[in-house]
């Protein structure tokens, strides 16, 4: 006789499955995917893209050399400085991070802006109720002048 006894999972493991499989969860998880996506584009678009028009507009400076010397040997670039184990403290790549942001802020608020203008046309164009909900929207106020 071999009998085995049911093994009960916790009560939370359940919760937290109804947690993760909710819309919102799941929306949200989405969100973060493409968000990290987004980074990369709007990443290369300030290096690669901005940043050298920048540091053309103002005299040739590249951003990313933009750097203080703590401690170590000086070098001309950051690459050497790190190579020659420097402690540097990197303001171009602040700046880099700083315009980034910025850029990145930019396209979310056009985004939603943009989000928020289509939501807005979608239910101005909402479809006029059904007949049954007419039907049901009378027999309402009927019943709250029977009442009344």
């Amino acid at each position: 006789m071999d009998t085995k006894l049911p093994i009960k999972r916790p009560a939370w493991v359940e919760e937290f499955q109804a947690f993760i499989m909710k819309g919102n969860v799941v929306d949200l998880a989405v969100g973060i995917i493409i968000g990290a996506a987004f980074t990369s584009v709007v990443g290369s678009l300030v290096k690669d893209l901005f940043t050298p028009l920048i540091g053309l507009l103002v005299g040739g400076i590249d951003f990313s050399n933009i750097f203080i010397t703590l401690k170590g040997p000086s070098a001309p670039t950051l690459e050497a400085a790190k190579a020659a184990g420097s402690v540097t403290m990197n303001i171009g790549l602040f700046l880099n991070a700083v315009i980034q942001f910025l850029i990145v802020g930019f396209a979310v608020f056009w985004m939603v802006k943009m989000l928020t203008k289509l939501s807005i046309q979608t239910k101005a164009a909402a479809a006029p109720p059904s007949k049954s909900e007419v039907l049901l929207g009378e027999i309402r106020d009927l019943l709250a002048q029977k009442q009344g």
